[in-house]
């Protein structure tokens, strides 16, 4: 793509980068094909091909950005299908991601969307505050209908039914392996996962030990930035990232980690990414060195020894989620482990389209993301699976307030096979128990 920046405006390290991705797209097309928001909408501007010309008119010109290129790169879920697909090797995620921070700079958005903004920035991530809205959203859930923003609508209708009680294996603290030590790891405790599911952390914690990893919660890691970040808030986003790298950095400049450990994939992509993200930044060198040994736990996984189960006679449902499958390039190692511990996995038609959770894209565009959600959970069921498994929280609060098919994160099953207790989520599927206290 022919690009037109003055010298001057390639002075800036951000223009240059935006200038170096839109100078490989060649137009091919390619991304529509894979793109769920154009396939949903049927048009080219909401495409990443067509983002990427609004994109790269808006930067050029150097202008306001307007109405019609804001509500197009709202619409953009940031599930990368595109980057898998181009021949190119167009990095879109960083190109959108410049997009929102510069959108957020200098376009004032109407009244409800700044507020809106600002509740879910303050409040999603950090788990107490969360837990206090899920109450509220919990005890309103009734009268959802009533409420005139659809987008109100779905906070509250999205809202589990039960709210997990608090897990202390959440905070700071070192758990031993089990018998001679392989691994010394930090896992990630992240922020949404610790209100909305306290199970996962659990299980891995219970895994990994067992087999053979020393695993740290550290202190003063929290928040990856990732919600903020894809809403276009980079102090906020910077903010909440620099206090994991710094826990991290004293960790590894400590009694050392061989790996950081993520079970949450939208917050692995992210973390991955704060090399990029801090490369203009002090914490360059500190950032680059968590992105070097940030790895999903599926990747750790693979990694150790994990035991060779006998056939569990279970059909599990495999669902992608799009920031691991395609902003971290796993495929097929979740698969792999849960064939290895006795499961039979089915995957669903289409298992390269996204869900439509998306981080926050679920509650700021509920229209598209159920259009998605419906189709994703038709495919799933259509497999009549057993249990539906991924490894992105997200992922499975938008499946399962869609289906009756217990939902679980990957973990908790390999956990399940290797000696830990089976998923609560499948436990009270089968004994119709529904409350959990809100605090332990």
């Amino acid at each position: 793509m022919k690009t037109e920046f003055t010298a001057e405006q390639l002075e800036n390290p951000k223009i240059a980068r935006a200038n170096e991705i839109l100078r490989s797209c060649v137009h091919c097309g390619f991304c529509t094909a894979t793109c769920p928001t154009y396939q949903v909408l049927g048009d080219e501007l909401d495409s990443p091909r067509g983002r990427i010309y609004l994109i790269k008119d808006m930067l050029e010109n150097d202008r306001v950005p307007d109405a019609r290129t804001v509500k197009h790169i709202d619409r953009c879920l940031s599930c990368l299908a595109c980057m898998t697909t181009c021949p190119s090797g167009v990095h879109y995620m960083h190109l959108v991601d410049q997009a929102r921070e510069y959108i957020e700079q200098r376009y004032k958005r109407p009244m409800g969307d700044r507020a809106l903004r600002w509740i879910l920035a303050r409040i999603l991530p950090y788990p107490m505050r969360f837990r206090v809205a899920l109450l509220g959203a919990k005890i309103g859930r009734p009268f959802a209908r009533l409420m005139p923003d659809a987008r109100l609508r779905a906070m509250l209708e999205m809202a589990p039914r039960q709210v997990p009680p608090v897990s202390r294996n959440d905070n700071p603290q070192t758990f031993p392996a089990q018998g001679a030590r392989k691994k010394r790891v930090a896992l990630m405790t992240g922020c949404a996962q610790r209100a909305l599911n306290t199970d996962i952390n659990d299980a891995t914690i219970r895994l990994l030990t067992r087999l053979g990893c020393e695993v740290v919660v550290a202190e003063g890691a929290g928040c990856c930035g990732a919600l903020t970040h894809h809403m276009g808030k980079t102090t906020e986003s910077h903010a909440t990232a620099a206090k994991n790298i710094r826990a991290w950095a004293r960790e590894m400049d400590g009694a050392g980690l061989d790996a950081i450990v993520i079970n949450t994939s939208g917050c692995g992509t992210t973390v991955k990414d704060y090399g990029h993200m801090f490369r203009l930044e002090t914490l360059a060198q500190d950032a680059t060195r968590v992105s070097d040994i940030a790895m999903d736990v599926s990747e750790l996984l693979i990694q150790l020894d994990l035991p060779e189960g006998a056939d569990k006679q279970m059909v599990i449902a495999y669902h992608a989620a799009c920031s691991l499958q395609h902003g971290q390039q796993i495929k097929t190692y979740p698969k792999d482990l849960l064939k290895r511990a006795g499961f039979s996995v089915v995957e669903p038609t289409d298992a390269h389209l996204c869900c439509g959770s998306a981080g926050t894209y679920n509650l700021m565009q509920p229209e598209i993301s159920k259009k998605l959600k419906d189709r994703k959970i038709r495919t799933l069921e259509a497999k009549k699976p057993d249990v539906i498994a991924a490894g992105n929280i997200g992922c499975m609060m938008q499946i399962g307030s869609g289906t009756g098919t217990p939902v679980v994160h990957t973990v908790e099953l390999l956990d399940w096979a290797t000696g830990g207790p089976k998923p609560p989520a499948m436990e009270r599927a089968t004994s119709g128990k529904s409350e959990v206290p809100i605090l332990r």
